[in-house]
């Protein structure tokens, strides 16, 4: 692995439950030597990157970050494009919506829109990692990947989250060989017990797999019409922001969403 690789590695530890970390915790995390540890964060310190704070000098995002942050959104507007579509989805099915991206073989949570409907809701981090085997999002987007990355990524350690987390390979292979003849994902209470998710995955230019939209609702909330409200509005926001993002739906998704529709 790279010198730049190692330090990008570092950056991706931090979270917004964890937005400062001194130097042996981060060489604990990474399991990279304090020294080497060190070397790298000075460097990323050097260019803004990150930056220490307090009297036990951790270290926390730089401000360089915000200006790599507002230029990608400036000329690449995912989030400002995903807004009116996540508040529109969110409004018609009364639940929060939220849209992640696949970048660096994870699955980012980028925004998300809540309902007013309901004074319960599903409260979602724009900043969080989705786990691929126990999220309908990460099932969406991991059924209509390729079978190499498929493979990959069951192969992983798959860590159970509820009684309900499914993380058997056999079984989750099956289960994605059954999202991508339906064209959508569901997650019944597997990243949390009382949560239950639609999600649809969402295509580039070149028609490859790219994202996920997702609906989550308290699962007391789910009944077979409000699944046919949820995936008939699913899909028709999966298509409109594939194509605001400038993606290109495959035509076997567009023939399974229009019988959704």
């Amino acid at each position: 692995m790279g010198t730049v690789s190692k330090a990008l590695e570092l950056l991706d530890l931090f979270t917004r439950g964890r937005p400062q970390i001194g130097l042996s915790e981060l060489a604990r995390l990474s399991d990279v030597n304090k020294a080497t540890c060190y070397r790298l964060m000075s460097e990323l310190q050097n260019h803004g990157l990150v930056e220490q704070v307090g009297a036990a000098r951790e270290y926390r995002l730089g401000p360089a970050v915000l200006r790599l942050s507002a230029l990608r959104e400036a000329h690449v507007p995912m989030r400002e494009a995903a807004m009116p579509v996540l508040q529109e989805l969110a409004r018609v099915t009364g639940e929060t919506a939220h849209v992640s991206v696949l970048s660096c073989g994870q699955l980012r949570s980028i925004a998300h829109a809540y309902s007013g409907a309901f004074g319960t809701k599903v409260i979602m981090d724009d900043v969080h990692v989705l786990p691929f085997h126990a999220t309908s999002s990460g099932m969406a987007v991991l059924a209509h990947l390729d079978g190499a990355n498929q493979t990959a990524e069951l192969q992983k350690p798959l860590l159970s989250r509820t009684a309900n987390t499914e993380t058997d390979p056999a079984k989750l292979a099956q289960r994605l060989r059954d999202i991508a003849a339906l064209g959508y994902a569901e997650s019944a209470g597997g990243y949390e017990a009382e949560v239950h998710s639609f999600a649809v995955p969402l295509f580039d230019s070149a028609g490859a797999c790219s994202g996920g939209l997702a609906v989550a609702s308290p699962r007391s909330r789910v009944t077979p019409d409000q699944t046919r409200v949820t995936l008939a509005a699913l899909t028709r926001a999966g298509r409109e922001l594939t194509e605001l993002w400038g993606g290109t739906l495959p035509p076997a998704i567009d023939d399974k969403w229009r019988a959704l529709a």
